[in-house]
C-alpha cells in the first residue's frame, strides 16, 4: 500500500522562483507563483528598482500599484552589472527552482546570466523569458509594450465601435496574458522535470499572446477571406450578445439559444419575435442586427436599466448591468468569496489586494504580505546564503546591494 503523501500548505510550497521583472509582464507571472505558494525573490536595481515603483498613486511614497503587481514576493536589491552581483545571483540560482525575466531579449546574455550559463549550473533550472515579440524573429529586438502588442496582433483593429478611433482594450491584455502563459508553461515544465530531472528554456510573447485570442477572428478569417472589424460590444456570430440602452444608461444581454431568446421575447412582451422568420437563429439574428437592436432598444429604452435585469434574471436570460469599479471592488459576490483581502505592509501596514480567481479544496493560494519595499529582504537573502552581516555591509558600501 503506497504511503500518502503530506499535503503542502501550498501548491507551489518549497518552490524557488528568481525574478527578474520590470513593470508588468515577469512581474504578473511570477506574482501567480507567489501566490500558488512559490518563494519568490524579485531581484531590483539598487538604484530605484522596477520602474514600476514610479507609478502613481502614491502611498507615502510608496506606489500603490506595485504593492498590489508584487504581492507574496521578497526584493533583494542586486547590481547584475557588478561582479559580485552577478556570482550572488548565480549562486541565488544555483538552488532556485525557476527564473522568470521579461528583459529585452538579449539583456541577460550580455550579462552573462542567460539560460544558457545558469542551466549549467543548475540544470534542473525552468527559465522564463516573456518578451514583447519573442526571442528570435525580426522583430526580436524591437521595443515591445502592450500598446504595440495590441496593435500588431490585430487587438485594436476590432476594438472600439465601429468607423471610430483606434481604442485598445482597457487593460494591458497582452502583458497580462504573456504573464499567465508564462506560468502555464512553468507548471507544465515542472512536472516535465518531475519526469526527466532537467528544466528547459520558454519563450513567451506579447505578441503571440494577443494573436492567441484570435478564436472568433481566425475562424471567420480562414472559413470566409472576411477581414474582421470593430463590432462595440457585440458578438463576432451571435445576437442580441451586446449592451442594450435602457432609460437610465446601458445593461448587457446574451440572449443566443433558442429558449433564451424565446425568454427575452416574452419579457420585451414581443413573443412575436420568437416566430419571426428573419431572427429565427443566430445567424439570422446576427446578419440583421441593424435592424434586430433598434426594435429592441425602442423597448427597453423606455424603462430604467434595474427593471430589465430583474425581469431577465427572473426569466433566466443571461443580463448583467454595467459596474465602475467602485461598484465592482464593493461587490456582494465578491465579498461573500473573500476574493479581496489585506496584505501586510512594511511602511503602509495592512492593504486591500485583489485576490486570485484560483480556489482549491485543498491547498489554497496564499495571501500574505504586500509588495515589498525596495531591497526590504537583501540581507534575509543573503544571510541565508551564508554571508555575515559584515560581508553584507561591505557589498551594500559598494553600491553592489541595496536595502532597508
Amino acid at each position: 500500500m503506497t504511503a500518502s503523501k503530506e499535503i503542502p500548505n501550498h501548491p507551489l510550497t518549497g518552490i524557488r522562483v528568481v525574478e527578474v521583472g520590470i513593470y508588468m509582464a515577469g512581474p504578473f507571472c511570477a506574482m501567480q507563483l507567489a501566490d500558488l505558494g512559490a518563494d519568490v525573490i524579485k531581484v531590483e536595481n539598487p538604484e530605484g528598482g522596477d520602474i514600476a515603483r514610479d507609478s502613481a498613486p502614491f502611498l507615502d511614497g510608496e506606489s500603490s500599484a506595485f504593492i498590489r503587481l508584487n504581492r507574496n514576493k521578497r526584493s533583494l536589491a542586486l547590481d547584475l552589472k557588478a561582479t559580485e552581483g552577478k556570482e550572488l545571483f548565480r549562486e541565488l540560482v544555483h538552488g532556485a527552482d525557476v527564473v522568470v525575466e521579461n528583459l529585452r531579449p538579449g539583456t541577460m546574455g550580455d550579462l552573462e546570466l542567460d539560460y544558457r550559463r545558469l542551466s549549467a549550473l543548475n540544470p534542473g533550472l525552468v527559465y522564463i523569458a516573456a518578451s514583447g515579440w519573442g526571442q528570435t524573429g525580426p522583430y526580436s529586438q524591437l521595443a515591445g509594450l502592450d500598446i504595440m502588442a495590441q496593435a500588431m496582433s490585430g487587438l485594436i483593429s476590432i476594438t472600439g465601435e465601429p468607423n471610430g478611433n483606434p481604442v485598445k482594450v482597457g487593460v494591458p491584455i497582452c502583458d497580462l496574458v504573456c504573464a499567465l502563459y508564462g506560468t502555464i508553461g512553468t507548471l507544465a515544465a515542472l512536472r516535465v522535470r518531475e519526469l526527466t530531472g532537467r528544466g528547459q528554456f520558454i519563450d513567451v510573447s506579447l505578441f503571440e499572446s494577443g494573436v492567441s485570442l484570435a478564436v472568433w477572428e481566425a475562424g471567420r478569417f480562414f472559413a470566409t477571406g472576411e477581414i474582421p472589424g470593430p463590432l462595440g460590444s457585440a458578438h463576432q456570430t451571435a445576437a442580441p450578445y451586446q449592451a442594450i440602452r435602457a432609460a437610465d444608461g446601458y445593461f448587457t444581454v446574451g440572449a443566443t439559444t433558442p429558449r433564451n431568446w424565446r425568454s427575452f421575447c416574452d419579457v420585451l412582451d414581443h413573443p412575436e419575435w420568437a416566430s419571426d422568420e428573419r431572427f429565427k437563429d443566430n445567424p439570422s439574428r446576427h446578419a440583421r442586427r441593424d435592424v434586430l437592436i433598434p426594435m429592441i432598444e425602442q423597448v427597453t429604452s423606455s424603462k430604467p436599466r434595474a427593471h430589465w435585469v430583474s425581469l431577465m434574471q427572473e426569466a433566466g436570460v443571461p443580463c448583467a448591468d454595467i459596474r465602475t469599479y467602485d461598484q465592482v471592488f464593493n461587490d456582494p459576490q465578491l465579498q461573500a468569496r473573500k476574493f479581496f483581502w489585506k496584505g501586510r505592509h512594511s511602511k503602509l501596514g495592512d492593504v486591500e489586494q485583489i485576490g486570485s480567481p484560483i480556489h482549491f479544496s485543498d491547498t489554497p493560494v496564499r495571501q500574505g504580505r504586500a509588495g515589498p519595499g525596495l531591497g526590504e529582504h537583501t540581507s534575509e537573502v543573503l544571510q541565508a546564503l551564508g554571508r555575515t552581516d559584515a560581508e553584507i555591509s561591505e557589498l551594500k558600501s559598494k553600491g553592489v546591494l541595496g536595502g532597508i
